[in-house]
């Protein structure tokens, strides 16, 4: 299966229940919660993790934005990941994949306002 890219989204209906992390960047889920995955190209992870800070959620393992990869905000829990891709022979992009894990009505809320900041215009 291909990532996800520019916006787009996998997604997972449950988590298996055990709170711990299972590996791959994805964050510790509570009983209940839904997980959802995001990538956008263009953008770094600091700008990803800067834009969650400002809708309410906290660095958990960094204090500076360009080394976080978890933030974390009520109802919800995010991991930051960023790799070069290539978009054409000679053209390689930054891609941020963010995976949430959280209530399901916290990140119906939340995954629209994270893409209007982190949606790039192309060109």
């Amino acid at each position: 299966m291909f990532p996800p890219v520019a916006g787009g989204t996998a997604e997972s209906d449950s988590d298996d229940g055990s709170g711990e992390s299972a590996g791959g960047g994805t964050p510790p889920a509570e009983d209940g919660w839904v997980r959802r995955e995001v990538a956008y190209r263009g953008i770094s992870r600091r700008l990803a993790a800067h834009y969650l800070v400002n809708l309410g959620g906290e660095l958990v393992d960094a204090n500076d934005p360009a080394e976080a990869t978890r933030v974390d905000g009520d109802g919800w829990r995010a991991a930051l990941r960023a790799e070069k891709v290539t978009a054409a022979a000679a053209i390689t992009l930054t891609e941020v994949s963010v995976s949430f894990a959280g209530e399901e009505a916290v990140l119906d809320d939340l995954l629209p306002k994270f893409k209007q900041k982190a949606m790039r215009a192309g060109g």
